[in-house]
């Protein structure tokens, strides 16, 4: 007998990720049903991954299994949620049961470590495509949002940038790289780790918070339309790694740093009373969040000092733009 869809279901999906108590019932009905803890919301986030546009044909099927959670994950984040639950609804051209084992491996492995459940989702045939729901919980009153920085708050971010979008251009050949650092970018690229317990942290602390998934300036620019606030970015503070100022040159790194996506931060905005809470709540953080600019009062105006000086970015778009697909490297 064939291998079906429902072989395929309960194969590598059904029993393989962890099973939480507050599920009543999962996979196998018509809906799942859960339930939310007393006085929390819930928060919802979706994300869709589709070949030849988020990802090309040469991307592992373990790295696109994590890949597609920690998006989802690092959006829940942003909004100080604690994640809980994921649907899955995947588009497969065929089953090859050798890269279904590879996707369940990476989508195992990020749910074990965050604690998710997979609750329910679809699967049919057709081009490859793989969108993931993810259920947070957050304290009634206490989700992070966009539209709350104010003049005067510091602008953080919580990790080098840049690193993704030049392992992206380096796989497309569209950039040297520095060979010592190929596996740490290509890392960055393919297992982003979404600051989930930093976001956390951040609840009655920070007053906007966004992840940085189309590029820095990209997503503060969300941040400051949502809010009706400016920004002021010293952009010599924004952190970059070894591997990024060893490949580039200092205007190439900022130019990454700046515009590329994919790096999964967090980028938010901290008022000044809150400041001395901030820095007691990641003291001891393995990555303690840079301060890189503060909001002011110019609505949507972002101004980039470099020395304390006026700067230019070099002739580049500003962030990843859906409806332009990637470079094929597959035939190369």
């Amino acid at each position: 007998m064939a291998f079906g869809e429902f072989d395929l279901i309960e194969t590598y999906f059904t029993h393989r990720l962890p099973q939480r108590d507050d599920v009543d019932l999962g996979i196998g009905d018509d809906g799942a049903i859960a339930r939310v803890p007393e006085n929390s919301e819930l928060v919802i986030v979706t994300d869709t991954m589709v070949e030849g546009v988020h990802f090309d044909r040469e991307t592992p099927a373990r790295a696109l299994g994590h890949k597609v959670v920690a998006v989802n994950l690092s959006d829940l984040a942003a909004m100080g949620a604690e994640p809980a639950w994921i649907s899955l609804a995947i588009t497969l051209p065929e089953i090859n049961e050798e890269w279904l084992a590879g996707f369940a491996h990476g989508l195992r492995e990020i749910c074990d470590y965050y604690n998710c459940q997979l609750i329910g989702g679809d699967t049919t045939q057709g081009p490859l495509s793989v969108t993931v729901t993810a259920h947070g919980f957050v304290p009634t009153g206490k989700a992070l949002r966009r539209s709350g920085a104010k003049p005067g708050d510091w602008i953080y971010v919580s990790g080098t940038l840049g690193d993704a979008g030049l392992a992206l251009a380096a796989r497309q050949h569209r950039q040297q790289l520095n060979p010592d650092y190929q596996r740490k970018l290509t890392e960055r690229l393919y297992f982003p780790s979404p600051r989930v317990a930093l976001g956390q942290s951040l609840r009655g602390i920070a007053s906007s918070a966004i992840d940085v998934s189309d590029g820095l300036l990209a997503d503060l620019r969300h941040i400051l339309k949502a809010s009706h606030v400016g920004a002021r970015v010293s952009v010599d503070e924004v952190p970059l790694s070894l591997a990024l100022t060893e490949s580039l040159s200092e205007e190439q790194a900022l130019a990454y740093a700046l515009t590329s996506g994919d790096d999964y931060e967090l980028l938010f905005t901290v008022p000044e009373a809150q400041r001395g809470l901030f820095d007691t709540v990641t003291a001891h953080s393995p990555s303690k969040p840079v301060c890189i600019g503060r909001i002011t009062n110019e609505a949507e105006v972002v101004q980039l000092l470099h020395n304390d000086e006026p700067w230019q970015l070099p002739d580049t778009p500003y962030g990843f733009e859906h409806f332009r697909p990637l470079a094929d490297t597959s035939a190369e």
